[in-house]
């Protein structure tokens, strides 16, 4: 009797799996322990830091690594951050590889060996879960673009908004519970929402524990990033700008004052708002999606 060749439905199972998308990588916990060559080093994943894993100079002498001729800086204001790099293997939650890295001085965020942003990772979704999903949320996508380098793509990974025609960069940090904005950053609020500057005079830590001068900026209307709204934040009143001309708080401006000046030209790719924790208290996710260069905030 002839036989009939029969197709097994198991026979389909590995082109299912070829084809299944990638999964998300979930952070919720934002220490990665790792090694750097043989040394076992513990990274902040940080969704505000570069691609390219940063050490301390302790971890990365633990590691090994030998400075090769390219160095790296990281520009906080005026301060400039310098530090070295080179190749080495790392593992940041693939197999370990050959990359760059860098290291510095100082240290990005006490405690740690070392950073690395979105970025740096191999997955093309990082989503970093900062509470549990609600059901009344909302997301909302926000262009990415990234820092750039001598490297490629090693700088951090940014949002991008529009402000009254001029880009605005958006970055998210979990290190700090205040919003700060580049004095240019702040200058572009101001204008575009009725925006004053209170008398107080302070200093914030940024990363790599470089402090700078801050005043709080008030909006008379809401500075909105999809379900957040903010009316107050901190100003860096010298950074990447000057922010003297912005109103003091308690000042009733001609209706024909120029409230906001600034002096001389600036470049606008570089005014930066950094979204804090307290900014992201009605958010249950901040989602990379680096193949589709989106930022996705989930937020109530």
């Amino acid at each position: 009797m002839p036989m009939t060749p029969t197709l097994l439905p198991v026979l389909a199972l590995p082109l299912a799996v070829a084809l299944a998308a990638p999964a998300d990588r979930v952070v919720t916990d934002t220490t990665l322990v790792t090694k750097a060559n043989e040394a076992a080093v513990r990274l902040l994943v940080d969704p505000g830091a570069p691609a390219m894993p940063i050490l301390t100079e302790e971890a990365a002498a633990r590691a090994g690594l030998k400075a090769g001729p390219f160095g790296i800086g990281y520009r906080v204001g005026p301060v400039m951050v310098a530090g070295r790099s080179a190749v080495g293997r790392i593992g940041l939650g693939d197999a370990p590889a050959k990359r760059r890295i860098g290291w510095t001085a100082n240290p990005y965020a006490p405690g740690y060996d070392g950073v690395v942003g979105p970025g740096g990772l191999p997955d093309p979704v990082v989503r970093f879960q900062l509470r549990a999903a609600r059901p009344d949320e909302r997301t909302i996508d926000i262009p990415m673009a990234d820092d750039g380098g001598l490297f490629g793509n090693w700088g951090a990974s940014n949002g991008v908004l529009t402000i009254d025609g001029q880009p605005l960069q958006v970055r998210f940090s979990l290190q700090q519970d205040a919003t700060i904005a580049t004095a240019g950053a702040a200058l572009t609020l101001a204008k575009a929402f009725g925006g004053t500057l209170d008398d107080d005079r302070a200093e914030a830590e940024i990363v790599f524990g470089v402090k700078r001068p801050v005043r709080t900026l008030r909006l008379a209307r809401p500075f909105t990033i999809g379900p957040i709204a903010l009316t107050t934040l901190l100003a860096r009143t010298t950074d990447f700008g000057n922010a003297d001309g912005i109103a003091a708080s308690g000042t009733t401006p001609d209706p024909d004052e120029v409230v906001v000046t600034a002096k001389g030209k600036r470049d606008h790719k570089r005014d930066r708002v950094i979204l804090g924790r307290s900014a992201l208290s009605g958010c249950s996710s901040v989602a990379f999606d680096k193949p589709a260069k989106l930022i996705r905030l989930t937020c109530l």
